[in-house]
């Protein structure tokens, strides 16, 4: 990993004697997109809020780009969406991201069009000049993205950032989380909807009970790779050493088949399907059904803060 944009080292937070945080380290590098995982009660906003200098750990060390998080040159380079936030019904959606603007540092000569910029980027650029409090929910969703983004930030923290939005919404935050990635921007993405982490997100830390349970890649956490689920018409003896050199093949005597892709397939399940179902259709076989699936983040997940295995 590169110079991290974010490094928390040992974090431990007690609220009394309730302890919220016990020795979290983790890392994040320019660029990254790390979703942050864990059920309700696990940890994550209280490191959200150590990390963003709104409360001091009881021991450990959290830095951003080399400083302490509190540090306000540390802060200047970070976008923050809250999981629950509200702004002025009485102001337009323009004073809100210009207010921020100017609290961010963008200089007056550059805050007009910085302002249309991101509104536009965020699908309000023909409502900038509603009132608040006329927005939907989804609405005060994406201006919030739209603050968070507005002062260039190179680490940007979202809390539940696509809760209220519908799936074009998603589908926008996506594309955004993308662009800001490619960009060079680190993104910390915390968030219940499991779906929106595997598509946009390169690694996952997972929390549990104040601790840091698991921190690797989406395929380490849901551990085997994509599989094949075939049915055929019979089986024989020769249908297992015919699909052998896509993977580790089981087979029932019903007609149904796994075929767990290994090396080189596993890396094109699309193109091992072509190859499974064109080997059953010379043979004696007969293909009934064929469909590919991967272990779900969902699963991995519930399995390891249940206690349960994978």
């Amino acid at each position: 990993m590169s110079e991290a944009v974010l490094d928390a080292d040992r974090l431990t937070k007690a609220y009394g004697h309730t302890i919220a945080l016990r020795g979290v380290t983790l890392a994040v590098a320019p660029g990254e997109a790390v979703g942050l995982l864990g059920p309700n009660g696990a940890g994550k906003t209280t490191t959200v809020k150590i990390l963003t200098g709104l409360v001091r750990p009881s021991s450990g060390t959290a830095r951003l780009f080399g400083r302490p998080a509190g540090d306000p040159r540390a802060r200047q380079r970070l976008g923050y969406l809250p999981e629950l936030f509200r702004f002025p019904d009485w102001m337009t959606g323009e004073q809100v991201i210009e207010f921020h603007a100017d609290l961010a540092g963008v200089s007056r000569a550059d805050r007009p069009a910085r302002v249309a910029e991101v509104l536009d980027k965020v699908g309000l650029g023909a409502r900038g000049r509603d009132r608040v409090g006329a927005y939907s929910k989804g609405m005060s969703q994406r201006l919030g993205l739209a603050q968070a983004i507005v002062g260039r930030p190179e680490l940007l923290l979202l809390d539940e950032p696509t809760s209220a939005l519908d799936p074009v919404g998603r589908r926008d935050v996506r594309e955004l989380v993308s662009e800001l990635k490619a960009e060079g921007v680190a993104v910390v993405l915390n968030s219940h909807l499991l779906t929106e982490v595997e598509r946009v997100c390169d690694r996952v830390i997972v929390m549990d009970k104040g601790h840091v349970r698991f921190s690797g890649s989406l395929e380490e956490l849901t551990g085997e790779g994509p599989s094949l689920h075939v049915t055929v018409g019979r089986v024989d003896d020769n249908l297992g050493p015919a699909l052998a050199e896509f993977g580790r093949v089981s087979v029932t005597g019903s007609g149904d088949v796994q075929v767990t892709l290994g090396p080189p397939w596993d890396d094109v399940p699309d193109e091992a399907a072509e190859q499974v179902a064109a080997a059953i259709t010379r043979g004696p076989w007969g293909l009934r059904g064929l469909m590919v699936s991967r272990a779900s983040l969902e699963d991995a997940f519930v399995s390891m803060v249940s206690g349960g295995d994978r």
